[in-house]
């Protein structure tokens, strides 16, 4: 090696291609304002879903326009090729986000330089009537079906029934919110694995943060990483959106509150990364540049592989993407049927109960 080992990494990023940001939210970004960092910004993640809706009721189409063409402007600035934006399309926002969110990704690649895909944003839940239509709207506008199970509190299965069903009938991929508050109460990941090989979906699904997985005993966590192997699972971390996670008094192992990559590459789960919010209500001094991103999770996990970072940063973002590559490699089961899978399965999870211990960080 003859550079340091940053210079090597980002290097190898640039000649892989460029980062690919595999989770944002660019309608909201650059919202943050100096009353919202005296109060609102310090509101718990749930109270937050609700006050971010004073920004969307007072976007116009334009505002949203201008707003998301500046954070991708600054994306493809700061050497990212391509980004998934979740973009709001409910009551509140209604089709003014999506609309303008159209408009740029069909200018993206051609004016910017850079590949622009969409996923629905399902804040406000997918199983009640006015949500449903709302999220039915913004699918056939989409590339990538969003979820938000906790947002249907109490009807996650249902929640992520629909969102399956409806990716399965337009063979769109998923991108899923789970296990985001760093609690072992939280068990969204393996709920996930298991809808996700219900409904046949294997390879096309991915979780993203999954934080609360850290937060299990190491035989829970090795039991759900079998179980996402056989449902060909990626993750995509977001290592600055929960690295914040609150100082409480509940017993867990010790861990940072980051997608633990060093066990989900040991298990050969595929890990992309994402900027999540920028300089907005939940994350005012994010400014989305990857790198610090992709520091933040090498250094949080102690996870120092030159060559599965630059996977990170670069083949596994197209892949959760459904973006092409001639160096990509899908997944295990990406591609089994149901009955393969089943087959594979049972031996594929005994192997994995027999593995030994993880590598200490």
């Amino acid at each position: 090696m003859t550079r340091a080992p940053l210079a090597e990494l980002l290097h190898r990023i640039h000649t892989a291609g460029g980062f690919v940001n595999a989770h944002s939210h660019l309608d909201r970004a650059w919202t943050v304002t100096t009353e919202d960092l005296k109060t609102r910004v310090y509101a718990p993640l749930r109270e937050k879903w609700e006050l971010i809706d004073a920004v969307k009721r007072a976007s116009s189409e334009e505002n949203y326009f201008n707003r998301m063409q500046y954070a991708l402007s600054l994306q493809q600035k700061m050497g990212t090729k391509a980004c998934l934006t979740f973009v709001d399309c409910d009551a509140v926002a209604e089709e003014r986000a999506l609309k303008a969110a159209q408009k740029l990704r069909d200018i993206s690649e051609s004016e910017m330089g850079i590949t622009l895909r969409l996923a629905v944003q399902t804040l406000k839940g997918v199983c009640t009537p006015e949500a449903r239509t709302w999220f039915e709207r913004a699918v056939p506008n989409v590339d990538v079906i969003g979820g938000l199970p906790g947002a249907d509190r109490g009807r996650e299965e249902e929640h992520l029934d629909i969102l399956l069903s409806t990716a399965k009938s337009t063979n769109k991929r998923v991108h899923v919110h789970v296990d985001q508050n760093n609690s072992p109460t939280e068990t969204e990941t393996e709920l996930l694995a298991k809808k996700t090989i219900q409904w046949g979906m294997e390879g096309k699904v991915s979780a993203v943060h999954g934080i609360s997985l850290a937060a299990h005993p190491m035989e829970y966590r090795r039991k759900v990483y079998a179980l996402c192997k056989d449902a060909a699972l990626s993750f995509v971390a977001c290592p600055s959106a929960w690295i914040d996670a609150r100082r409480n008094e509940i017993l867990t192992p010790t861990h940072n509150a980051v997608t633990p990559i060093d066990e989900l590459v040991e298990f050969g789960i595929p890990v992309a990364i994402g900027s999540d919010n920028i300089a907005d209500l939940y994350k005012p001094f994010v400014d989305g540049n990857m790198e610090t991103e992709l520091r933040i999770l090498l250094e949080s996990t102690h996870f120092y592989n030159i060559d599965e970072l630059t996977k990170v940063a670069t083949l596994h973002g197209r892949f959760a993407l459904g973006l092409k590559s001639d160096n990509l490699v899908a997944p295990q089961n990406a591609t089994q049927s149901n009955t393969q899978g089943a087959a594979h399965n049972s031996s594929h999870s005994t192997a994995h109960d027999a593995q030994g211990s993880f590598r200490n960080v």
